[in-house]
Formats: C-alpha cells, structure tokens, sequence
C-alpha cells in the first residue's frame, strides 16, 4: 500500500494555483507583485487542509503522521517568497521598486510664474538652486519665470503643478525675494535628480541682486537700466547688446572668455602680496553708467554683439 506523505499534495496544489494565478493575470492586468501578494496564503490553507484529511482517512485510533519534507521545504520557500511579497508590499518598498522599474525620462513646461511690480519695489534678490537660468531684462513691469524640466518619473502627469511648486515670492519694504525651489526627489536608494532650464524676465530699471549656487546663468541685460550684482555662480554668460550702456566688473574669477581687448585684467593678490590664481576684469560698452557686478565665479564667457 503507498504511503501518503503530508506535503506532497500541498507542493503539487501550490504549483497548479501558482500557474493558475500567473496565467489568468495576463488577461486581468495584475502584476507579479499583486500575484504574490494575493496567492501565498492559500499555501497555509491547502497545507492545513491536507493534514486534516489525512487524520480522517487514516481510519487509525492512533494516527502517525508522515511528512514529505522536501516537498514542504519546497512549499515553504515558495511562501516565504510570497511573505516577503507582501511585507515589502506593506511597507512600500516594493511600490518603490515598481515606480524606479517604470520610470522614464519626461520633460514638461515649467508652471508659468508673474509678478505684478509697483513702484514701491525698488530691488529684487534671487535666490537660486542647481540649474540652468537665464535672466533678461524686460521693458514690462512684472516678474516673470518660465521654461521647461525634464525628470525621471512613471506617471505622465506634471510633476510640479503649480507656479508655488517652482518659485516663492514675497514682497518686504521696497524688496521682493524670489527663492528658487529644487525639482521633488525620492530620497534614499531611488534618488534621481531632474534638469531645468528656466528663463526669468526682470523689469530693466529695478535692481538685482543674484545668489548663485555653483550653477549656470546667462545674463541678457540688453537696455538696463540699473545695476545687477551677481554672486556665488560657476558659470556666468553676459550677452551684451550692441549699443549698451554697461560696465561688467569681474572679481574672484578664475577664467575670463571674449574677444581680444574686451577685458581689461589684473590679477588678484593676498594680503601679502602673492598671487591667489584669481583675477579682476573690467569691461565697457558705452560710457558704461549701470554696472553688472560678478562675484565668485569659476569663469565668465562674454559674448557682445558690437
């Protein structure tokens, strides 16, 4: 007479609804995730059953009960798969590993931002993140902040939805502050950084003061109207426009960019006397009554249209 080893049938019935749940999830549209999480505890269940009926059949006062332990170690790891399924499931890593898994690169239009200006705002400081900016100068009295980013994400809706999302304003005595915010990450192991390359129009006769962040900006003065200290940027393009009436003073660069004879150089000293690798530059165009000045920065690239 063959002799029944509880685990046996439990492996073969783990195996037919595995396969089942597997292949009817192609036309339900589940994932494997959703699979494993949802099948593993009929294993306990079709185990349990087994053990019952073997008592009641066994037809002995004293039943002995024989264990196929291959299979059930079989069964047990196929549910410990399903367990940690599940706890990863629970405590969202597995959400994680399924939005890196279907992430792509995207790009999207920035949130566009304005800002009605009064004459009570004389200044506006700005402080930035690590992108690409470029600043103009407008005849209009606004504010203004527009342009594009591009992200690794899994949905295909707009990561940042409104002008809030990009930029803070507010508005103290005669100046306004403009932060900057950063694109949203995921923290951890996923993390993925985005890129942006953002625009921000500037009314021509009010002040500007920039705080770089070691990032790229391009200066567009074109007709200005008051000064722009710049401070703290890597990289700074200054396009002057022909028939300006600017003057770009440079201090604490390590590397100047443009035609022969626009700058006039001279380089940096210590306290006592020895040269630090940094230099000062001045340029002009016109009689050069409003002033850029450009603090800190790695190198300076002009570009003038004259």
């Amino acid at each position: 007479m063959r002799t029944w080893r509880v685990g046996t049938f439990s492996m073969g019935a783990s195996l037919v609804f595995l396969g089942l749940f597997l292949f009817f999830s192609k036309f339900l549209g589940l994932d494997l995730v959703q699979v494993m999480t949802a099948w593993w505890p009929l294993l306990l269940v079709v185990l349990g059953m087994e053990i019952l009926v073997y008592l009641f059949l066994s037809g002995q006062e004293k039943p002995m009960l024989k264990y196929d332990f291959l299979s059930i170690f079989f069964v047990g790891v196929i549910g410990t798969a399903g367990i940690a399924f599940a706890i990863l499931s629970t405590t969202g890593i597995m959400g994680k590993v399924e939005d890196v898994m279907a992430r792509e690169e995207r790009s999207f239009e920035l949130p566009a931002f304005s800002y009605k200006m009064d004459d009570s705002i004389k200044r506006v400081v700005v402080r930035t993140v690590g992108y690409q900016m470029t600043v103009e100068s407008t005849e209009e009295k606004e504010v203004t902040l527009f342009g594009t980013y591009r992200v690794q994400t899994a949905k295909k809706a707009k990561v940042l939805q409104r002008p809030d999302d990009v930029v803070s304003a507010n508005q103290k005595g005669d100046t306004l502050y403009l932060n900057m915010k950063s694109l949203p990450n995921e923290l951890g192991p996923f993390h993925a950084s985005g890129e942006v390359a953002a625009t921000l129009l500037i009314p021509k006769d009010v002040k500007l003061e920039v705080i770089g962040s070691d990032n790229s900006l391009t200066l567009k003065p074109r007709s200005l109207a008051n000064d722009w200290n710049i401070d703290g940027a890597s990289t700074v393009v200054v396009d002057v426009a022909a028939n300006s009436n600017l003057k770009v003073d440079a201090e604490g660069v390590q590397e100047l960019d443009g035609r022969e004879g626009d700058w006039k150089v001279a380089k940096e000293k210590t306290a006592d006397g020895i040269d630090n690798g940094k230099k000062q530059a001045v340029f002009q165009s016109g009689a050069g009554q409003y002033h850029i000045n450009i603090a800190d920065a790695y190198d300076i690239h002009l570009q003038t249209n004259q």
